[in-house]
């Protein structure tokens, strides 16, 4: 599937749906339930996605996964689409939006945009931390999305979403669960963890 961003953002505008809106998240949630077979390293190279670059902190990045501790885990993704939050030791920690179920995504999507830098331009970027996560009781879905990811286990370039993606990104069926037939499991583990 080529240019799934354009298609997607075309089919918003001609349905009268305004981006960043609740209206808009409701809708690319729904749109996203109806795609299948999205090929991953074709949307790693699509416009306006953005290969490599080490500024980070605070962007929206896709990348393949083989985590290191991968036998022990009962599952994990090996696709994230992860806020990076900060340098950690040997790599970074992140909140992968695919371990909530869509209408949480959603919800955190909403905390997050709380503390974006601007809404508007493409090279908007999250202002988080750790401490900021635990200390907004808006941002309490991000228990079960906090993981530490080890550079040397990153299996490609980094793909950063520019800002006007961030809800089209967010929801898009891409995530690849290694160890579970789909993702209901992590879901459900996730409604756990948050309480």
């Amino acid at each position: 599937m080529s240019k799934i961003f354009d298609t997607l953002s075309r089919e918003a505008f001609r349905a009268g749906v305004n981006p960043r809106t609740d209206e808009s998240r409701k809708w690319f949630r729904q749109r996203a339930k109806a795609l299948r077979g999205i090929n991953r390293k074709d949307l790693m190279q699509e416009d306006p996605i953005e290969r490599g670059g080490q500024e980070i902190v605070g962007s929206m990045q896709m990348f393949f996964y083989d985590p290191k501790t991968k036998d022990t885990l009962p599952y994990y993704d090996k696709f994230p689409l992860v806020v990076v939050v900060g340098p950690a030791e040997k790599g970074f920690y992140g909140l992968n939006l695919h371990y909530l179920p869509p209408v949480l995504r959603a919800k955190m999507l909403d905390s997050l945009m709380e503390v974006a830098t601007s809404k508007k331009s493409p090279n908007a970027k999250f202002d988080i931390t750790y401490e900021r996560l635990k200390g907004m009781s808006s941002m309490r879905y991000f228990k079960p999305c906090f993981k530490h990811y080890l550079s040397a286990h990153v299996k490609s370039q980094f793909a950063r979403v520019p800002a006007p993606e961030w809800e089209i990104a967010t929801f898009l069926p891409i995530a690849q669960f290694a160890k579970i037939p789909n993702p209901l499991t992590a879901y459900k583990d996730s409604r756990k963890m948050i309480g």
